[in-house]
């Protein structure tokens, strides 16, 4: 027998549900084709995207049927299919109040900003939160979540990248430890199941449809969900007609910095960290780009400064711009620092949970990682190093985000960044030039010491 309770503001595929209950299916649920009509072209209905693909082929249900390639991660949306739901109720579990269990103590920025967040949670209201890396977002959202709970709302964090996922949901968790929260993403151990608090990936948003009270979505301005139509679309589809919608970032883009300075969307701005220190301003450093084959490796800037930081028990992270390239220095690094104990991880590394958490836990000296970590990772004390700085794959967004990961705990406020380059890039002058506004406006502000 189906729980129906699991189809519950979801926009499922009829393969998703069973493929046994063609009659149920007809009597219980709400259906829509999986195609539209729009501007005389065919859209999916689950991404809202054209692209179709453009020759029709062979299909299970007896005919030759276009589907749709932008969401088929997610299941393959055929022309002949429907999507699938029920309405969301809302139906959950009461606990003895309050739910929140935190006895943290939020600065005056960050009290101020949640009490943004709180009311524009319980007014149905959009907000963009413009908080530096390292100010505290997570906490900053805790009241707002716990008055949305209590009002029997539900609610979704979501973020685009896995690892963000998969910091936050612990750190929600312990505060909120009687809440039941599904943790989606694609690969997920744990499979779906009905609760009132979600964190997932934007991707995971296309299985949703008018399901949440509440969505935040961190890390807004971060790849894939940065200039994303489809991701776009599944968050507003994802969200009740009546509900409020939170955006957090470090790094806004043009358009979202023009709308907020041109009062188009409220809007609340933290230049500073919660335990009072400056941003870390990266140094530049001069170094030839080919490395592998320098016959004097061992004496290259670089190398010498990976040796110096080992040698005082100083753990790193070193961003290595792809993963072919990380490839190819792990022979290298292998070869000169035979006695530290370190790991490289990137997106297609089916072990990164194990080996980011290693460095978490203590147990490694340094972490060779590609962009993969830029974001929502947090290791205490540590030293950041950007291997090509002036690659094209460090955006400036991506450069402040990658800077952020150092001086990130109170104990530990001052980690040192280091832009390895051999020219300078727009993307390192206008990062480098963020940064340093960030901490000015903090200063004028009498936010940091």
């Amino acid at each position: 027998m189906i729980d129906y309770s699991l189809v519950y503001g979801r926009s499922l595929l009829k393969e998703d549900i069973d493929n046994e209950l063609t009659e149920e299916i007809r009597k219980h649920f709400q259906a829509e084709p999986a195609f539209v009509i729009s501007n005389g072209r065919k859209r999916c209905a689950r991404c809202s995207t054209c692209s179709v693909s453009s020759k029709r082929y062979p299909c299970t249900c007896g005919n030759c049927c276009l589907y749709c390639r932008e969401c088929i991660a997610l299941g393959k949306v055929r022309e002949c299919a429907q999507l699938y739901s029920l309405p969301e109720p809302n139906r959950f579990d009461a606990y003895k109040k309050p739910y929140l269990k935190w006895n943290g103590k939020l600065s005056d920025q960050q009290s101020e900003a949640s009490g943004v967040i709180t009311k524009s949670i319980s007014e149905n209201k959009e907000l963009i939160v413009w908080a530096v890396t390292g100010s505290g977002k997570t906490e900053m959202l805790f009241k707002g979540i716990q008055i949305a709970l209590e009002a029997n709302k539900r609610v979704c964090i979501a973020s685009p990248r896995i690892d963000v996922c998969l910091e936050l949901a612990p750190r929600i968790k312990r505060v909120f430890p009687e809440i039941p929260i599904a943790v989606l993403y694609g690969g997920a151990e744990e499979g779906y199941r009905y609760t009132q608090l979600v964190i997932a990936t934007t991707h995971q948003l296309y299985r949703f449809k008018e399901a949440f009270d509440v969505v935040i979505i961190d890390e807004v301005d971060a790849f894939p969900y940065h200039m994303n139509a489809g991701l776009h679309f599944a968050t507003s589809r994802s969200r009740k007609r009546v509900s409020s919608l939170i955006y957090l970032t470090a790094t806004p883009d043009k358009h979202m910095q023009e709308r907020i300075k041109n009062n188009l969307t409220e809007a609340v701005i933290l230049p500073a960290r919660y335990h009072g220190h400056a941003l870390p301003v990266p140094k530049a450093v001069y170094q030839r780009s080919e490395l592998v084959n320098y016959k004097n490796v061992d004496q290259s800037r670089l190398i010498k400064h990976m040796k110096r930081l080992i040698g005082q028990e100083k753990r790193f992270l070193i961003f290595i711009p792809t993963i072919a390239l990380l490839e190819k220095m792990q022979p290298l690094f292998r070869r000169i620092f035979d006695r530290a104990t370190f790991e490289s991880v990137h997106s297609k590394d089916a072990d990164r949970k194990e080996k980011v958490q290693k460095m978490r836990n203590g147990e490694l000296d340094f972490l060779a990682t590609t962009t993969i970590l830029e974001r929502g990772v947090t290791f205490g004390n540590i030293d950041v190093i950007i291997w090509q700085a002036d690659h094209h794959v460090y955006t400036e967004a991506a450069l402040v985000q990658i800077s952020g990961r150092a001086g990130r705990s109170k104990d530990h406020p001052e980690g040192n960044v280091t832009f390895y380059h051999q020219d300078w890039s727009r993307a390192m002058k206008k990062a480098l030039k963020q940064i340093r506004r960030m901490n000015r406006i903090a200063h004028t502000r009498g936010l940091i010491q």
